[in-house]
């Protein structure tokens, strides 16, 4: 590569102009690589045609980082209005291959890769006209507004690398090589791996939540470990020294495999890492847009699951109790190699940045101390599940940045590949993937003995998950009868008598953990359940597949009690059949979710960020004759929605004016109230001895045909 990339910037200092213009150096530097990364693609097919079938088209990821910046400078106020509702609505979410995203392409009417240039040119104007003109203030911290603006820097940047596996994993024919990505040209012969003793040592990880640079919410906290003495590979595992596993059958011994990867190896069938390229001259490699003769010093690509496989063939080779390091024990080398962070003026000492090529290089080129790519080259797959350091805390604008991955279905990597920028190049930097995924990773193996397990349950470190989750499935409190089955039957009493006579789908919008979701399925053929937070889905995502859910509350202090919630105990397995749960944002909504009967939109209002564009535009989501039921207790707050937004609760003209006086005004126009507003009551758990109790104002309104 030709220079240097801008590295994660400090955000404190005195001098404002100057901060300014280097955050606008470091957007605009991180808006043109990506969109140079695409410069990859040869042809508009090579946007539309899936390079795997568990993610989008590269299209969607080509529009979704810019999508990115709008919708968190929407939530932060930074931005008012949107610079286009149906693309942002189509790229707003559904990046990961979680289970409740419909990947089925189908749904979705593309727009060409000219309308997406066009619209990131429009966002790019609209983020440079925010840097330039915001008030700012040193040091930006997690609070501050513009804090999102370094969320959406480093989000596409972790982008940039995601959708360059993407690229790799594209038809051949459908990419071509270009001179602003060029590949390492060096190869030798591989070295013998050899193990090395690290000794005994303290790890000490975790970030205070005012240090003046950009991090994700799993970096925050405290975690310390003293860690006995342990061997460990010198080298990342080479192409060379994988394959006397494939040549020995590695991938069709079941020995060798758990369960789920076993699972894995029935689903893909793979014989080979999976970028390698049989052929009749040998083996290539295949790199971003091109084969090249295989360059069997180069560090083997693989996902967890064949490392792990390849450790347990490698400790039956020798004897040994071989493995992959754990996060500690890749951190402790770390230590003793005395690193440090990229510096930001001169080129990384690892294949890292993409100081050097777009490509991994031999194994052998840059040492560490003893020990070589500590960090770059690849990613180092660890067998660690991610999870949270204590005083772990998710960021407001972005709750489900990792929570989600809190599933002991995702393993932690570390220590960057030759394209990771910015804060994924950083020893803090905590990125996890689901362990059948491919990125540019390898791994390294340790010998010791096994390490505990380090866990954490989402439900313990999150409690206002696991409130909403006792709050929908939990036992009665108070002589109060549960809310969401409450507000469902009210809901399906209500179409019986008003409504349009149909029973064939309903929206529960800002559904939280799905209780009214499944309650509706009781009486309608179809329901869709969508709220803005993927951790809350995922609740009703475990009911609907396992039919049971698990979740700790606090009692008092540091005491917690488990609790296990079973579908069938509710009168509710046959119903979750008929449930879909998404994520989407109530103010923005996909064009898919139209055509429902009823909408259901509980303790939704007085927490979007524009309930009267929610409120005026809901409508088109209904069939003739269709209800809406709104349920809400009018708690309006400037931490959720402007002063500027709320429906009522203020005053006019030196009158009172209510929610119900916003709701009949902005409703009036194309509905009817039918029903209400009544008053219906709900206890929220925090503790064993603490309760909020609260009444909810419900009004059920028809749209006229």
């Amino acid at each position: 590569m030709t220079r240097i990339f801008p590295r994660t910037p400090h955000l404190d200092g005195t001098d404002i102009e100057g901060k300014r213009r280097e955050l606008l150096a470091y957007f605009h530097s991180s808006f043109d690589l990506y969109e140079s990364l695409f410069k990859l693609l040869a042809c508009d097919e090579a946007y539309f045609r899936k390079p795997i079938s568990l993610r989008h088209p590269l299209i969607f990821y080509f529009g979704h980082t810019a999508t990115f910046f709008i919708n968190k400078m929407i939530l932060a106020g930074l931005v008012k209005e949107r610079v286009d509702p149906r693309l942002e609505a189509m790229f707003a979410v559904g990046v990961d291959e979680m289970s409740w995203d419909d990947l089925d392409e189908t749904r979705y009417d593309w727009p060409a890769p000219a309308e997406v240039a066009a619209y990131r040119n429009k966002v790019r104007a609209v983020v440079d006209q925010v840097i330039r003109q915001t008030p700012l203030v040193l040091p930006i911290v997690w609070q501050d507004p513009l804090w999102v603006l370094l969320m959406g820097i480093e989000h596409e940047r972790i982008h940039l690398e995601t959708s360059s596996v993407l690229i790799r994993q594209q038809a051949l024919a459908l990419v071509r090589p270009d001179p602003d990505w060029p590949p390492c040209r060096e190869s030798g012969t591989p070295p013998e791996n050899r193990l090395l003793t690290i000794p005994a040592g303290q790890v000490s990880l975790g970030r205070p939540f005012d240090e003046p640079i950009y991090g994700w919410d799993n970096e925050y906290g405290q975690h310390q470990v003293d860690l006995p003495a342990f061997q460990v590979s010198q080298y990342l595992v080479s192409n060379h020294e994988f394959r006397g596993f494939v040549e020995a059958g590695g991938y069709k011994d079941n020995s060798l495999w758990d369960e789920e990867g076993l699972g894995w190896v029935r689903f893909a069938s793979p014989s080979h890492p999976s970028f390698w390229v049989p052929g009749e001259e040998g083996w290539k490699l295949r790199l971003l847009a091109e084969e090249v003769p295989m360059p069997w010093d180069w560090p083997v690509e693989t996902n967890c699951l064949e490392a792990r496989a390849f450790c347990r063939w490698k400790a039956r080779e020798t004897g040994l109790p071989v493995r992959l390091p754990s996060e500690d024990e890749w951190n402790r080398l770390y230590d003793y190699a005395e690193l440090a962070d990229p510096s930001p003026d001169q080129r990384a000492s690892a294949n890292l940045h993409l100081d050097h090529w777009a490509s991994s290089c031999p194994v052998t080129r840059f040492a560490h101390s003893e020990l070589y790519d500590v960090v770059g080259n690849v990613w180092q797959w660890c067998d660690t599940p991610t999870y949270p350091f204590d005083g772990f805390a998710v960021h407001p604008l972005y709750d489900d940045f990792t929570t989600p991955t809190f599933d002991d279905r995702h393993n932690i990597i570390k220590g960057g590949s030759w394209i990771s920028l910015g804060n994924e190049s950083r020893r803090a930097a905590r990125y996890a993937f689901r362990r059948h995924f491919f990125q540019h990773a390898g791994f390294r193996y340790l010998v010791g003995d096994a390490v505990a397990p380090v866990t954490g349950s989402v439900y313990e470190t999150d409690a206002l998950l696991a409130q909403y989750a006792e709050f929908h499935y939990g036992d009665e409190m108070f002589g109060v009868p549960n809310f969401p089955k409450a507000l469902a039957d009210i809901a399906i009493a209500a179409h019986k008598h008003f409504g349009n006579g149909r029973f064939e789908s309903a929206l529960d919008l800002g559904c939280a953990t799905g209780r009214a979701s499944f309650e509706l399925a009781r009486a309608f053929d179809r329901i869709t359940g969508i709220d803005f937070s993927a951790r809350f889905i995922q609740c009703g995502v475990k009911l609907a597949e396992s039919g049971s859910l698990c979740y700790s509350m606090a009692d008092e202090g540091e005491l917690v009690t488990t609790h296990q919630r079973r579908l069938s105990d509710l009168g509710l397995a046959e119903a979750a059949k008929k449930v879909a749960f998404w994520q989407g944002d109530a103010c923005n909504l996909k064009d898919v979710f139209t055509g429902f009967d009823l909408i259901l939109a509980a303790n939704l209002i007085d927490r979007l960020y524009s309930p009267r564009k929610f409120l005026l535009e809901i409508g088109k989501r209904l069939n003739a004759g269709g209800l809406l039921v709104l349920a809400s207790p009018y708690t309006w707050l400037e931490d959720f929605t402007k002063r500027s937004e709320w429906i009522g609760g203020f005053k006019r003209n030196g009158e009172s004016f209510t929610t119900l006086d916003g709701l009949k005004e902005l409703l009036s126009p194309s509905f009817d109230l039918v029903d209400g507003p009544r008053q219906i009551p709900f206890v929220i758990r925090e503790t064993k001895r603490k309760y909020q109790h609260s009444l909810s104002e419900v009004t059920i309104w028809k749209q006229r045909a």
